[in-house]
């Protein structure tokens, strides 16, 4: 009974603090908001912040309903702009059809360390819209400010270092995302002289890099992670830094998803690294394919493999499917197999020139549409060239599990990015001779 008299007046409390949290913003919202708004938004962030997740649940519903543009004034507007499409009338129907609730972020952001309990707040968001679609808009409005926000002009890039703060380098551990950082030795070896790592930071969040890329300047272009990461490698001297490898690249704030930053970051950090070691020629990546081995176990049967592989001529999918069946009948039938280190280290030849023949054709046929490798549709929209295919170049069990151990070189040819991002959107992919070889 006592437990049930607490957590009904744990409810009550917390109905209380929704309530509140919806008048203060409309009052913010109001004139009389806006001549106060600083330390409105002061007090609203700190009410915001203090709901647990279960109570802001109630929030985005209410800024999902309540905050939408009046319907009435938009078809006024939208009807004066068509009959008479002036800028007075084009004006006045943008005012109308932009919602409430993008003003009331604007107003929030003026006060101190609000742009980081906004982007929590999307964090947030962003994990409950499965179960709420209807909060997408709410989702949308957000993620159309952050992306004027946090603008690349506004963001600085710095280079972190052994001597970077504590905190900063603990941040770097947690977030790395492609290949996990074994605690502080392996830490330093990625940030010796032979290793750069650098991160985007937004004013407003100076101690919270938002992306980091690791780079490694190498002799040559490497075929396999694994001496990359090894921290007993030893280190290159700058003499023979003649390519520069984008190994690693980790988003640290998931409330900033579908922001571009990643893209700008590697070119910064290309042109940075040029003016530094001028005899620095080559700037490419060594990358994961996480969706290949998903892709070739569910890729059907023989006679309906290559139906969504509309990028192929009939010669290359028909050699596709003769790779298909290769490697059926070495994997015994379960090409699931093939993400398995003794299965693959049984392939002969044949076989293995079947499974980067795959490879390739996953990459080439399938990265422009919704099933598309991930990691190929960013370095190709980016600019970069599908350059080689390395197999076995990630023997880690995630590797073998995502893309039966293969990597990828995406080559970012500085003089031709741009003409291969212009095609890339043409829905065409740039690839390497050595790549087409394989088709």
């Amino acid at each position: 009974m006592l437990d049930e008299l607490r957590q009904a007046s744990a409810l009550r409390g917390l109905r209380r603090q929704q309530r509140q949290v919806l008048i203060d913003a409309h009052r913010l919202l109001s004139e009389r908001g806006e001549a106060n708004s600083l330390g409105q938004a002061r007090e609203l962030l700190d009410k915001i912040a203090k709901l647990p997740p279960e109570g802001l649940d109630e929030l985005f519903e209410r800024l999902s309903l309540d905050f939408n543009p009046d319907p009435q004034a938009v078809l006024v507007a939208a009807q004066a702009y068509a009959e008479q499409p002036n800028a007075a009338h084009l004006l006045a129907l943008t005012r109308a059809s932009e919602p409430p609730r993008q003003e009331l972020f604007r107003r929030l952001n003026r006060a101190p360390g609000a742009t980081g309990v906004l982007v929590r707040l999307r964090r947030n968001l962003l994990s409950g819209l499965a179960k709420h679609p209807e909060w997408r808009s709410v989702e949308s409005d957000l993620l159309h400010l952050f992306g004027s926000w946090f603008n690349p002009g506004f963001l600085q890039m710095r280079q972190v270092d052994w001597n970077s703060p504590a905190q900063l380098l603990e941040q770097i551990i947690r977030h790395e995302a492609v290949h996990e950082i074994d605690g502080w030795d392996d830490l330093r070896r990625r940030l010796q002289p032979d290793r750069r790592l650098f991160a985007f930071f937004h004013p407003q969040l100076p101690d919270e890099p938002l992306i980091f890329v690791e780079v490694a300047l190498l002799p040559q272009m490497p075929a396999a992670i694994g001496p990359l990461i090894d921290k007993k490698a030893e280190t290159a001297a700058p003499d023979k830094f003649k390519v520069a490898v984008f190994y690693s690249i980790s988003n640290c704030e998931p409330g900033l998803k579908g922001v571009s930053l990643g893209n700008f970051l590697i070119k910064r950090v290309a042109e940075h690294l040029q003016r530094e070691h001028p005899k620095l020629k080559t700037f490419c990546t060594l990358s994961p394919i996480p969706g290949f081995a998903a892709w070739l176990q569910r890729s059907g049967t023989s006679s309906n493999f290559g139906a969504d592989l509309n990028q192929l001529k009939k010669p290359q999918l028909e050699r596709a499917r003769e790779a298909r069946e290769l490697l059926l009948q070495a994997s015994g039938g379960d090409l699931a197999k093939l993400s398995q280190a003794d299965t693959l280290a049984r392939l002969d030849s044949a076989a293995q020139q079947a499974l980067q023949r795959l490879a390739a054709v996953y990459l080439v046929g399938q990265t422009t549409g919704v099933q598309g490798d991930p990691v190929a549709r960013f370095h190709l929209d980016n600019g970069a060239r599908l350059e080689r295919l390395n197999p076995m170049g990630n023997r880690a069990a995630k590797g073998l599990k995502q893309s039966c151990g293969m990597m990828v070189n995406y080559l970012y040819d500085l003089g031709k990015i741009e003409g291969y991002h212009e095609a890339f959107t043409q829905g065409e992919i740039a690839y390497s001779r050595g790549v087409a070889a394989l088709l």
